[in-house]
């Protein structure tokens, strides 16, 4: 056996330093007694230093064309993604080798971030690990325990090695802002080694004891919420935001991959189901309100199950399921987008919010009414809304000599401001643009534009500072049929990285200061 050792030493690729580590612990294996229970702790840690793949490499396929081919293939959409990954190919292609870049995918459920790094492995032909990191909050599990307790065992990045065979996988790190601590260490700060491209080099897991390279990785971490990351480890990482899909993208994405996919699973043979363009469209809008494409996939994956009954039952030979007919298969629609109102009314504007599954337009409502010069908000709003709301109050209160608006009015008057949809939290820096255009409509009984939205955060001044989660404000004013957005200067750069067709058919108006905002909103 402990020749047996010494002859697979001979053969393995590794530095002196560690060749003289485990002479050594051979050594030590030979001097202790086979029935001592140290002698299989100790054959355990020279059989796993031996599993390790050291210097064995997988070649990469470095065809750009055909990488290229291999990602448009498996996902549509994602050009920045695709991009970066294209020019990492490139310098590896130019140089030969590269310190490999740790990227972080981030985005809401269900946009593809854990299969398109499986789509990056098959690109590279590299061997493809995924480690799921959610809820793990032993330190050991990243770095190993000390070989002097009993069942002591390496860490999952060096199991993950052994398992791969080769020392330059594709390594997903899944989930990476679900990783929670408590008194066994904090796994987030044993991740910092792993993940800082001058240190993980010499990786040391606290089993093996023997630096370990991990700099031909390819990590790529995924992550819901950037939030949820400790800035050291956030600082370490390469970010690309995976946004949600358009309504035409999550049309091509079902129509190539979903419903072919499903069908499959299914047993449903190619051309005895078809779902026609109409019926897509209002499973994309009524039935599934999500940023990703997991819903509509299990939604596709109802009316196949049902299909497969009515051929089965029925012996139908072929299904075609329209938007008329839809509902047979899925029962009532789920959502209603709020659409644009019919005509103008005092006191109401229309905003736009960013939320975890997409944008959505919000109503806000104001009534003025005699009373104390009290200001009352209501319809669960966040501290951030309620301070915006009182903000715009004082902006309109310093410019209502301008509408020819007694002083005494806020005195004798009371305003209450109503964001309908009572039991949902609403909360951001986005909408004090659009309570400030609701409260003076109110005061001075102007109507506001039915079919204008707004979004911007408002300061003392009237000044309209910039905002975020653009494309899917854009892409909601869209859905409820807005047909002029109002959006502060400062994003004017984030207009133009969108699509023509997130913009097509929409009026973007850019303003800086609330003056212009009331021109273009009250009639």
């Amino acid at each position: 056996e402990i020749e047996e050792l010494r002859r697979k030493a001979i053969a393995t690729k590794w530095s002196a330093e560690v060749r003289d580590t485990f002479m050594k612990e051979v050594d030590k294996l030979e001097r202790t007694h086979p029935q001592s229970p140290d002698y299989s702790v100790q054959l355990n840690y020279l059989q796993t230093m031996l599993s390790l793949p050291w210097g064995i490499y997988t070649t990469d396929n470095l065809n750009l064309v055909n990488a290229e081919k291999t990602l448009n293939k498996d996902h549509y959409g994602l050009e920045k993604v695709k991009e970066r990954i294209l020019e990492h190919l490139a310098v590896l292609k130019l140089k030969g080798d590269m310190k490999s870049p740790i990227i972080c995918l981030y985005g809401p459920p269900g946009v593809g971030k854990t299969s398109l790094g499986r789509s990056i492995a098959a690109a590279l032909k590299r061997k493809y690990i995924r480690m799921s990191l959610g809820g793990v909050h032993d330190e050991a599990e990243i770095r190993g325990h000390r070989k002097t307790y009993i069942g002591a065992m390496p860490g999952r990045i060096i199991k993950s090695l052994i398992k791969a065979g080769s020392s330059n996988p594709v390594f997903i790190l899944d989930e990476i802002d679900k990783v929670s601590s408590d008194r066994q260490g904090d796994p987030s700060s044993a991740l910092l080694e792993v993940l800082d491209p001058e240190q993980n080099s010499r990786f040391m897991d606290h089993y093996i004891e023997v630096p370990q390279d991990l700099s031909e990785v390819l990590f790529i971490a995924t992550a819901n919420d950037v939030q949820g990351i400790p800035r050291p480890l956030l600082d370490r990482m390469e970010l690309i935001e995976i946004a949600g899909y358009t309504e035409n993208e999550k049309e091509h994405i079902a129509k190539e991959h979903l419903i072919p996919k499903q069908m499959e699973e299914n047993g449903i043979e190619k051309g005895k189901l078809t779902i026609q363009s109409a019926a897509l469209k209002k499973i994309i809008n009524n039935y599934t309100k999500e940023a990703g494409v997991r819903n509509l996939e299990r939604t596709i994956g109802q009316i196949c199950r049902k299909t497969a009954r009515l051929i089965m039952e029925e012996d139908k030979k072929k299904v075609t399921v329209t938007s008329k007919n839809l509902s047979d298969f899925l029962g009532k629609e789920h959502f209603n987008y709020l659409m644009a109102n019919k005509k103008d009314e005092i006191g109401i504007s229309r905003g736009l919010a960013w939320t975890q599954v997409g944008g959505d337009t919000l109503q806000i409502e104001v009534n003025v009414m005699p009373g104390k010069g009290e200001l009352m908000l209501t319809g669960q709003l966040g501290d951030v809304m309620k301070e915006s709301a009182q903000a715009g109050i004082t902006y309109i209160r310093s410019i209502a000599s301008d509408y020819k608006v007694e002083p005494e009015f806020f005195q004798e008057n009371d305003i209450h401001v109503h964001i309908p949809e009572g039991a949902v939290p609403k909360d951001g820096p986005s909408a004090g643009i659009t309570m400030a255009t609701a409260i003076l409509s109110a005061i001075i009984k102007k109507p506001v534009r039915a079919d204008l939205a707004m979004t911007g955060e408002i300061t003392l001044r009237g000044r309209v500072l910039p905002i975020g989660g653009l494309k899917e404000k854009l892409l909601a004013a869209k859905y409820a049929k807005i047909k002029e957005v109002l959006v502060p200067a400062e994003n004017k750069p984030d207009i133009q990285e969108l699509d023509k067709e997130i913009t097509d058919g929409l009026t973007i108006t850019f303003v800086s200061s609330m003056k212009e905002v009331l021109n273009r909103a009250l009639v």
